[in-house]
């Protein structure tokens, strides 16, 4: 068989559909996670069998490694990905949750990129292994971005506060634009030295990509809300949005701005004021149930591909023992970067029941921070950052995700929901 571009496609889609049957049928595990479970299964299996039959693996090995996940997960998926979930974002309720949300997006993932960071310095000091102090800050930039798309359904089953959904889904979808402009700021100093760009210019690339991204989106949320208001028809109305989330996504790099901020932002105009004001009811159930289903497809495509991760990533003993204790410092940082905001903030109106620890173990880690960790410069450090990145989101989704829901309902009681 020719492994062209088509027929990985074709295997990814086949194995995608397969897994979600399986998880559906058999373990009822919300898809996502039950996805991502199904592949590490099979990555495994391929793993042994590599061991005693190499030849018989050499195939399934040689198309995992083909694959670049960075650019298909960052120039790709994440576009509609976070379209897709901002276009469901109540704007009404996302103002009530704003301070808190601007909070954690900002303050927390800088907070939480520093712990980390600082923290791992010395954990693979203790190890034996002197990776430089601004690659410490790296993993904690492209670590501390939460992903806690497979936890939503969990959480509106568990039927938490709506105010305290809002601030999950709010912070997810704001933090990994920021979070990705953090790393790139971070990244830059990494390969161009401290003593060539002073803390201006990061401050200025910062302002740039983040303040940036933001006018762009609120450029392509109305210029695409006028659009859609200007004629009725559905089929041309999501094919306008389609092109909004492509053109202006890739348009975004071009100008260097934070593309996935301005696709939050665009989504949240055609989400709320496209909605309202510039469709007609059938083409409203039409382009929500498009993106609904753009965004099941996509996240069960994307956590069957971190499954199937593990079978080229290498891992040693050393690793495995650093990776827990990333895991330790991970959620202690996420912790100190979620009561920070929330107690200079409490000052401002009460707090939900449990929303700390609810908001603590609910960040989850997912394939932003597995993409980022794979765009790191080839080398040594890489290859650690990335077992070590990849241990961290595989706990997250697997442990974390599977037991939030229990955790929500335990600390918001049966009557949370308000």
């Amino acid at each position: 068989m020719d492994f062209n571009l088509y027929t990985i496609f074709t295997i990814l889609i086949v194995l995608t559909a397969t897994f979600s049957y399986i998880n559906f049928r058999f373990f009822k595990l919300p898809t996502t996670i039950g996805v991502m479970l199904i592949s590490l299964i099979m990555s495994v299996v391929v793993a042994v069998m590599g061991r005693f039959y190499p030849r018989l693996v050499e195939k399934p090995i040689s198309v995992i490694n083909s694959l670049d996940f960075e650019t298909l997960l960052m120039r790709i998926m994440l576009s509609f990905l976070l379209f897709a979930g901002a276009i469901h974002i109540d704007i009404k309720k996302l103002k009530k949750e704003i301070v808190f949300i601007a909070a954690y997006a900002t303050v927390g993932v800088v907070l939480s990129s520093a712990i980390v960071g600082a923290m791992m310095f010395f954990v693979f000091q203790l190890f034996g292994l002197s990776l430089p102090f601004i690659y410490c800050i790296l993993f904690g930039a492209l670590i501390s971005p939460t992903d806690p798309i497979a936890v939503l359904g969990i959480l509106k089953e568990a039927k938490i506060p709506a105010s305290l959904e809002i601030k999950i889904a709010g912070e997810s979808l704001f933090n990994d634009g920021v979070g990705v402009v953090v790393f790139v700021a971070v990244l830059e100093i990494a390969i161009m030295g401290t003593d060539k760009l002073s803390f201006g210019q990061v401050s200025l690339l910062f302002l740039k990509e983040a303040g940036g991204g933001i006018l762009w989106g609120l450029f392509l949320g109305y210029v695409g809300y006028y659009l859609l208001k200007s004629i009725d028809n559905y089929q041309v109305e999501v094919l306008i949005t389609i092109a909004l989330v492509m053109g202006g996504y890739l348009f975004a790099s071009d100008i260097h701005v934070s593309g996935p901020l301005a696709m939050v932002v665009a989504g949240i105009i055609i989400g709320n004021q496209g909605k309202q004001e510039a469709m007609s009811d059938v083409t409203r159930d039409y382009l929500t149930k498009f993106w609904t289903l753009i965004d099941e497809i996509l996240n069960a495509l994307l956590f069957m591909l971190i499954g199937l991760e593990m079978i080229v990533i290498s891992f040693n003993p050393k690793i495995v023992w650093i990776g827990i204790i990333a895991i330790v410092v991970v959620l202690f940082a996420r912790f100190v970067s979620v009561f920070v905001p929330t107690l200079l903030l409490s000052f401002r109106r009460s707090v939900e029941k449990g929303m700390i620890p609810i908001l603590t173990w609910g960040g989850l880690r997912g394939g932003i921070s597995v993409a980022l960790a794979l765009s790191l410069p080839r080398g040594e450090n890489r290859d650690i950052l990335v077992a070590i990145t990849y241990l961290v989101v595989v706990f997250s989704i697997v442990i974390q995700g599977l037991t939030i829901g229990k955790l929500a309902k335990k600390l918001t009681g049966p009557d949370g929901r308000k």
